[in-house]
């Protein structure tokens, strides 16, 4: 069977595409084909795909490395036929997974850093010296959780440790002063 009346299964073998692939053939089985509605179609898939990377990009700015930018098919502007197209969107939707694998790992790093800090709390002799920043938990501005021990040596001989959270970003006055 080649395929070309095949109305059980939807199948249609390989001896079956050029059949389908000559337009006199596929007006006989009711098949309206035209350039125009796949270049339509393949334009809105461009469309959609490139918007998800932006907002893929827009969420991940700041937090991990999104593969944003697309390369030109041509050194000068032209219409595109089908295959360029294809290749176009086919290229999104790997930059697009691409993105999509990079935000989860950022977000799975971010949950496993958010979990040690409520460790650390926890019970911060078990953390000795460790230091995880709002960075780390993807959190913006200045500051650090870091599990040190009480009253300097005396606290670590002791046993006695803390997690102490910093104030948050050094004043700008102080730096200023520095440089001079």
């Amino acid at each position: 069977m080649d395929g070309r009346l095949d109305s059980g299964g939807g199948l249609t073998t390989l001896l079956g595409m050029p059949a389908l692939l000559r337009q006199e053939e596929v007006a006989g089985l009711g098949v309206a084909v035209g350039e125009r509605g796949a270049r339509l179609q393949l334009r809105r898939q461009i469309a959609r795909l490139e918007a998800e990377l932006a907002g893929l990009f827009g969420e991940a700015f700041g937090h991990a490395e999104v593969p944003h930018r697309i390369d030109s098919v041509a050194p000068v502007p032209r219409v595109l036929d089908l295959g360029e197209l294809e290749a176009v969107r086919d290229g999104l939707a790997g930059r697009v997974a691409e993105a999509r694998r990079a935000l989860v790992e950022r977000r799975r790093v971010e949950d496993e850093n958010r979990e040690l800090v409520e460790r650390m709390l926890a019970a911060p002799q078990d953390y000795k010296w460790v230091r995880v920043s709002r960075e780390d938990l993807g959190l913006h501005g200045c500051g650090h959780w870091h599990s040190r021990p009480r009253l300097g040596p005396i606290g670590m001989l002791m046993g006695w440790w803390r997690v102490k959270v910093s104030s948050g970003c050094p004043l700008a006055g102080r730096l200023a002063a520095v440089d001079r």
